[in-house]
């Protein structure tokens, strides 16, 4: 087992160069599908953190309800409302039908009420059979998803209350048993685990990445949503997810330490998005 913490030079090799003479989409087409009646600001803050990571294209899917709101916060969204108030499989199927064909990647789960399990369940596997690179959080963390995922460019963000409902067990306080633990269920399962904590630990069952935060300032509301973004933003430009995984920890914690140094503990997850870019301009590459 291959276990480094994350650095500089390590994310450099993670985010591609871009061609010079690229096209809208070429640099990585991203869904993003989450909000309820509550929550309607997780999607939209994981759809901004997508963009302000090089994004080219990101289409929004949120409830009916949520639409108007979305809509008016960004004219950067593309919003495809979903149906339902909740995620049937109906608006489901109805949302497969509306989606463009290029999607490189997708994230799902932020702020998302499901109403039939089997609607989600239906969602993944489409997508997955479009080759279609997956960040799942929230909501869509539950153990039935798991046989679905094996072998498939798929990242799971769990924090500890998650990590329990998806596989069966919490992570100890013990720093080394944590890493064990999500290196032992991202072997068993075929995916990449980054478990959010005061260190992030990011395994795909052979190599572990750490990232220690020391970021008091990021246990505001969101932050999990921006990361959540960025996991599919660096998804559509790198198929490899653990990769993209460690490169979105990395980023969003560059992001919040900048935040933090300017204007303390008093930082919003909107703060967040805006300190994206500056985080990411020293690992742009023209090619």
């Amino acid at each position: 087992m291959v276990r480094k913490n994350l650095n500089v030079t390590i994310i450099k090799k993670f985010i591609p160069a871009r061609n010079s003479k690229s096209r809208k989409g070429d640099n990585g087409v991203v869904l993003v599908i989450g909000g309820s009646y509550i929550y309607h600001g997780a999607p939209i803050l994981s759809s901004i953190a997508a963009l302000r990571c090089g994004t080219d294209l990101v289409y929004t899917s949120v409830p009916n309800i949520n639409v108007t709101p979305t809509r008016a916060i960004s004219p950067n969204l593309i919003v495809i409302p979903l149906v339902d108030q909740k995620l049937t499989r109906g608006a489901v199927n109805k949302l497969l039908g509306s989606l463009p064909r290029n999607l490189d990647s997708a994230t799902i789960g932020m702020g998302l009420a499901i109403q039939e399990k089997n609607a989600l369940l239906h969602l993944v596997k489409s997508l997955l059979d479009r080759d279609v690179r997956l960040s799942l959080d929230a909501s869509a963390l539950i153990p039935d998803i798991l046989p679905l995922l094996a072998n498939k460019n798929v990242v799971v963000t769990p924090h500890a209350g998650e990590f329990k409902r998806l596989f069966g067990e919490s992570p100890s306080n013990s720093k080394n048993e944590r890493i064990k633990l999500v290196e032992k269920k991202a072997k068993e399962y075929g995916i990449t685990v980054l478990l959010k904590g005061a260190t992030d630990v990011i395994s795909n069952g052979s190599t572990t990445y750490l990232y220690e935060k020391k970021i008091p300032a990021m246990t505001v509301g969101g932050t999990g949503d921006v990361l959540s973004g960025l996991v599919a933003g660096l998804l559509s430009k790198n198929r490899n997810s653990l990769e993209s995984a460690a490169a979105a920890t990395f980023i969003n914690g560059l992001a919040g330490k900048a935040v933090q140094k300017k204007i303390g503990l008093h930082m919003t997850s909107m703060d967040l998005l805006d300190a994206i870019p500056s985080a990411m301009k020293p690992f742009d590459k023209i090619v």
